[in-house]
């Protein structure tokens, strides 16, 4: 039998996946806790095999950068990650920080359980991405576009988003470019407030 972790803060998801996983037969939900900041810390004691991280959690702290630290303490940790807003960035970072999975809230707990079975005997599940929308004809914004977007707007300068992601500062200032090409805006400011503003895009995590 599977041992399972969950983090969130609705106590109601928490239960739910409890009781659709117990019910299973196949998983043991050992703990389940409102917030990620010390999510690592108690993989280290409770030892699940699969874990299920919600982005948005408790006091601010973030499910992503709760996964980073997991993955790189305990790599044979399943990870599947859960939100409930249709945010574009949260799915490309998870599958890049090593999660197995990326499900929205709006599926079914049984559904839950089956990705949980599919991942556990070594498979993933990534669904269709969410994207912002452009104007007809336009290319939509690639996963690193989408990524340098994510910075702007969490305040960072050119040079910061070229060292985070190890690119040249010119290769930011280009992706800027063509996201304001793609997005049909004039400047980078209306942009990002535009993309905060409809909840594509949530800095804080």
């Amino acid at each position: 039998m599977y041992k399972v972790f969950i983090i969130d803060d609705h106590q109601s998801i928490c239960e739910g996946l409890e009781l659709v996983l117990t019910q299973s037969g196949e998983f043991s939900v050992v703990g389940a806790i409102p917030g990620a900041a010390e999510a690592d810390i108690f993989c280290g004691r409770l030892k699940p095999d699969l874990v299920f991280m919600d982005v948005c959690t408790e006091e601010g702290a973030s499910g992503l950068d709760a996964v980073k630290k997991i993955r790189e303490l305990y790599p044979n940790i399943k990870i599947i990650v859960m939100s409930g807003f249709d945010e574009m960035s949260y799915m490309p970072r998870a599958r890049e920080l090593g999660a197995s999975a990326f499900i929205f809230k709006s599926k079914s707990l049984t559904f839950f359980a089956e990705i949980a079975r599919k991942v556990m005997q070594g498979g993933f599940y990534w669904p269709e991405p969410k994207t912002i929308p452009v104007p007809t004809g336009e290319a939509e914004l690639t996963e690193r576009e989408i990524e340098v977007l994510r910075l702007v707007c969490m305040g960072m300068s050119n040079d910061g988003i070229a060292e985070e992601l190890t690119i040249e500062e010119s290769t930011v200032k280009k992706h800027k470019s063509n996201i304001l090409a793609k997005m049909g805006f004039a400047k980078m400011i209306d942009l990002t407030a535009y993309v905060i503003e409809n909840g594509w895009i949530r800095p804080t995590y």
